[in-house]
């Protein structure tokens, strides 16, 4: 359930905040008052595209709030599916903040996806508008409606459908693309052949190409690094060092010092240093000069490794980059080539999993079609019952599934059509071909009540519903809103006196002027201020007295339909 929505700097609207009830939601204004952007923040903070355009004029940023009640587990699952933390009050904050370049969202305190935003805002409520009656008109959408009716029955086989599809359309491609002629089995047959065996013959060995590499910079530098190790070794006091080597001058320091070293705890601690110093020295020049003992340079050898990198390279740049890339293009082409060889055999094994793969599809294509037509029966059933109380007289609703089988997709191979007759007489067509857009804001709404007590979604929100209607068959609408507002909260955004005098609870939506700026407003009504509202929508710019009591009247009938309402349920 919504519980507060909270606005700042959103196209008009400086700072808003309202909270909302259970039960049925009013929301009245003005033409251009701004209902439309109450609508709009709704779809942004659950995760509809933003733009840069709609923050307010001069202001940073737009920033969006609502705060959710939990109503049932599923909200509870997603959440911690999210790792989001659970809330201890059950309540349920969502935010948005919509900056120039980019768009911040946070649930429960904690940062999220627009991806998993729109997941969260799934169960939370559900939208309807001008854009859900144009959808109904899709096939796909009416075949959509069928499977959320049958629920998980249809959702578990459709997964089991998408798997077993995408497997025989793999191994389609497979027998399509491996569908070869003797000719091109053999030229294909004979280049494997000659691959396998460039690789093989050259006969890498793990590491090798790492180690020759090293050995080969070694080996072309071998002047530079011999000069080196004789200048140092030189230095440092090696054979036949003079002088001023280091270690005749560290040799000569130590004796300097090592007899002051009892005489001074500090002159003492400094000859322990320099005394091993002296010792290091001593073991380094013993390494260098086994080093340049055991250092020696072949010509002959150097080449050879030169012709074995050449080789290797030359490997790695045709199958590889690296050696396990070599390993890997070499087996791929054995299994291959092994696959060529056997290549009758082979294809007619591939045959018989095609056709296995098939027939498997084709069992659950046929699974799944059966829950979907058992679904649109009771669909149709349901919805026939609920189209009289929105003033479809004699109407008859029928739901015809096709099945395609030369069409199979993810989906399965069934079309869905829904066929509506409005008039007594009248053989029932497309619903496509026929509706109004007052006809399909009705429909839509009795769908909405067919579903209502199959989903988990307390929160609906309808923004112009009463679209194309009006008289009695608005008052049949405000009927069917105000029955379906006993067991969920409904927010709807009308124009309509019988609409709005179904209320439970009362928003006008207003614009005006401050300073230069223009300003939308919006805020609940006292029962004295709901009368006024409702009398503006009946009688226009002027309320009378006259107008007033129509308006009370006509909430007086609103609240004795709901009584009566509540007493048959």
């Amino acid at each position: 359930m919504l519980l507060h929505l909270h606005v700042k700097n959103l196209a008009l609207i400086e700072e808003e905040e309202v909270s909302f009830s259970d039960g049925l939601n009013i929301l009245t204004g003005e033409t251009g008052a701004g209902k439309s952007i109450i609508i709009g923040s709704v779809n942004l903070a659950l995760g509809s595209k933003a733009d840069k355009a709609l923050i307010r004029t001069g202001a940073p940023y737009a920033l969006i709030e609502m705060i959710f009640s939990l109503d049932n587990d599923r909200q509870r699952e997603i959440l911690e599916s999210m790792e989001l933390p659970a809330p201890e009050d059950e309540t349920v904050l969502i935010k948005r903040k919509i900056l120039p370049g980019r768009s911040i969202c946070s649930v429960c305190g904690e940062t999220v996806t627009l991806r998993q935003l729109r997941e969260i805002a799934q169960c939370m409520l559900d939208i309807y508008g001008q854009r859900e009656n144009q959808r109904l008109l899709r096939r796909e959408a009416q075949l959509d409606t069928i499977d959320d009716f049958a629920g998980e029955q249809a959702a578990a086989r459709k997964e089991k459908v998408r798997a077993a599809y995408r497997l025989w359309r793999s191994l389609q491609k497979e027998w399509t693309e491996g569908d070869l002629d003797t000719a091109a089995r053999r030229r294909e047959a004979d280049l494997l052949s000659y691959e396998v065996k460039e690789i093989e013959e050259a006969a890498i060995k793990e590491g090798e190409d790492e180690w020759l590499e090293e050995t080969f910079r070694k080996m072309s530098s071998f002047d530079r690094i011999r000069g080196a190790a004789e200048t140092a070794f030189s230095l440092t006091g090696g054979d036949g060092y003079g002088d001023n080597a280091a270690a005749d001058c560290i040799g000569r320091a130590v004796r300097e010092m090592t007899p002051c070293a009892e005489l001074d705890e500090g002159m003492a601690s400094l000859t322990q240093q320099l005394t091993e110093v002296e010792e290091l020295l001593s073991d380094f020049n013993r390494s260098l000069k086994s080093y340049l003992m055991d250092l020696s340079y072949d010509p002959g050898e150097l080449e050879m490794i030169r012709e074995r990198l050449n080789v290797i390279n030359r490997i790695k740049d045709k199958y590889g980059p690296s050696l396990e890339d070599v390993r890997q293009s070499c087996e791929e082409r054995r299994q291959r080539l092994a696959f060529l060889e056997d290549y009758e055999n082979q294809r007619a094994q591939l045959e018989i999993r095609v056709k296995e793969a098939w027939e498997a599809l084709h069992a659950l294509c046929t699974d799944l079609s059966a829950v979907r037509r058992e679904a649109a029966e009771e669909f149709a059933e349901r919805l026939r019952k609920v189209l009289p109380e929105l003033n479809f007289l004699q109407a008859d609703f029928r739901v015809e599934l096709t099945a395609e089988e030369r069409s199979v997709t993810e989906n399965g191979w069934d079309q869905a059509a829904f066929f509506i007759s409005m008039n007594p007489g009248e053989a029932p067509r497309r619903l496509e071909q026929i509706a109004s857009g007052g006809e399909l804001s009705r429909i839509m709404l009795g769908i909405k009540t067919v579903f209502a007590g199959k989903d988990d979604i307390h929160t609906f929100i309808f923004d112009e519903i009463d679209t194309g209607i009006s008289g009695q068959t608005a008052w049949k609408v405000a009927q069917k809103l105000g029955t379906l507002a006993k067991d969920h909260q409904i927010l709807c955004i009308t124009h309509l006196p019988q609409i709005a005098a179904m209320q439970d609870s009362h928003y006008l939506i207003a614009k005006h002027t401050a300073g230069d700026r223009t300003v939308t407003n919006i805020r609940a009504l006292s029962d004295e201020e709901s009368d006024a509202e409702l009398a503006r929508l009946l009688g226009g710019e002027t309320i009378t007295e006259a107008t007033l009591r129509n308006a009370r009247e006509m909430k007086e009938m609103a609240a004795a339909a709901k009584r009566e309402g509540a007493a048959h349920a």
